[in-house]
């Protein structure tokens, strides 16, 4: 089915447009979701609760790509799940080494003027993942986005671990010099 028409199914607030996305979306959001949590269980918990989500945000949103806003929604619910444990537990896990390497290059967000200026980041952050070669966005986005491991990320792009992690080095150095440039404070 076409995300206009599961669309449609939302906005007519039938329980179908529930069912298409899951049919249509649940193994993506599934990915995201098992890629921050730990527990199959809580990423199965968090794509349930972005159907929910989705129900409740359209109307009135019409979003487009549907695809990205049930992934963001998923996403956002999981970082949630992964802070409310972490925070229980202060246990160690992956999401801490995705969030150490990109601590680096990006600006802390803690004060006002980091509030303020979220938006202009995340603009220079598009503008710098537009700029790079298809294979470097993907490599980036697959890393920092979805959360793949390096060694899930050198089979998909047939690379060695080795020259994953050289690559994501030199891409977060790249940012770091671009977010500089344009006086986001890092």
């Amino acid at each position: 089915m076409e995300d206009t028409a599961i669309i449609d199914l939302y906005w007519a607030r039938s329980e179908r447009a529930l069912l298409e996305s899951e049919r249509k979306y649940g193994a993506f959001c599934l990915t995201i979701a098992s890629n921050i949590l730990s527990a199959r269980e809580d990423a199965e918990e968090c794509v349930n609760d972005t159907w929910l989500r989705a129900w409740n945000a359209i109307p009135p949103a019409r979003p487009s790509p549907l695809r990205a806003f049930l992934g963001r929604i998923t996403r956002n619910l999981s970082l949630d799940r992964y802070r409310a444990a972490r925070a229980q537990k202060r246990g160690g896990g992956s999401l801490e080494v995705l969030l150490d390497e990109l601590g680096q290059c990006l600006p802390a967000g803690e004060s006002v003027e980091g509030a303020f200026d979220a938006r202009e980041t995340a603009a220079v952050i598009s503008r710098f993942l537009e700029g790079l070669p298809p294979l470097q966005r993907q490599l980036f986005l697959r890393r920092y986005w979805y959360g793949d491991g390096i060694d899930a990320l050198a089979r998909r792009f047939a690379m060695r671990e080795g020259t994953v992690k050289s690559g994501l080095f030199r891409l977060r150095e790249k940012l770091r010099r671009v977010l500089e440039e344009e006086g986001v404070a890092l």
